[in-house]
């Protein structure tokens, strides 16, 4: 097999050599021989589509160890991995679109949304929990295994009353990881390693209820204002953090269908 030079192998493939190096030290594009006196590296016409390929999938924003994977799969099955990638892109794209307009609302004072804003009272009940720092990418796995536990202590309680719950303590991002709280209302609440189990008393709790196609944040972020506007308007006083109280399935409910009540406690 004919084998051509780095310099000659930038200009087949339009890449730098400090990129031919970099893919190589990553192991995604390794030169066909290195001579082991002079180091110097040889590359096959073969290896010409995968360096572009590698080069392509930069441009498009793509991290190296995700490219690592994507070319390690046979055609079809790393083009599907490139269209799930780039989902996760547009939906990230979307999130941030939502984040830059409530930011520059915020900075330009502008009118807050309007929401239907309820109270109500909760009853003392007992409460098993488990609490935990998580980070954005930590958080489904979190909450999967922290249901299945929670679901696993005992019988539930019927109503409202009886909805589990998260506590936010702290924001869940890339930076900030909490911590967050589930909460699950239960008939009697036994301990057991890493769960907590408390007597919550009854307190009343203002709220504002959510439809499916709003969760997540920062599409939350305009009603935990109102929130804390409505709060300081009537004079009152947060018992304690924001909640969100799980009152539907999210996986089967339809886009309109309300999920979710973001509340906060009161004194």
């Amino acid at each position: 097999m004919d084998l051509m030079t780095i310099g000659a192998f930038a200009e087949r493939t339009r890449l730098s050599h400090k990129a031919l190096r970099l893919y190589d030290r990553l192991g995604l594009v390794r030169p066909a021989r290195t001579d082991p006196v002079s180091g110097y590296r040889q590359y096959g016409e073969d290896q010409v589509d995968l360096a572009r390929l590698v080069a392509l999938l930069r441009r498009l924003g793509m991290p190296l160890p995700v490219i690592a994977d994507v070319v390690a799969k046979p055609p079809a099955e790393a083009a599907g991995m490139v269209d799930e990638y780039w989902a996760g892109v547009e939906s990230a794209t979307a999130e941030r679109r939502v984040l830059a307009s409530y930011i520059q609302a915020r900075l330009k004072g502008a009118e807050m949304a309007s929401y239907d804003i309820q109270t109500r009272t909760i009853p003392e009940r007992e409460l098993v929990a488990l609490t935990r720092h998580v980070h954005a990418d930590e958080a489904d796995r979190f909450f999967s295994d922290a249901f299945a536990r929670l679901r696993a202590v005992g019988p539930g309680l019927e109503g409202v009353a009886g909805c589990p719950f998260v506590v936010y303590y702290g924001e869940v991002s890339v930076d900030s990881d909490g911590p967050v709280e589930l909460c699950r209302p239960v008939a009697a609440a036994p301990a057991g390693p890493d769960l907590d189990a408390r007597t919550e008393p009854s307190h009343e709790e203002v709220f504002i209820r959510v439809a499916r196609k709003d969760l997540g944040w920062p599409t939350l972020a305009p009603a935990a204002d109102a929130l804390e506007a409505w709060i300081s308007q009537r004079g009152r006083v947060a018992a304690g953090p924001l909640r969100q109280v799980l009152i539907a399935d999210q996986r089967t409910a339809g886009p309109d269908t309300p999920v979710c009540d973001l509340s906060v406690p009161l004194r």
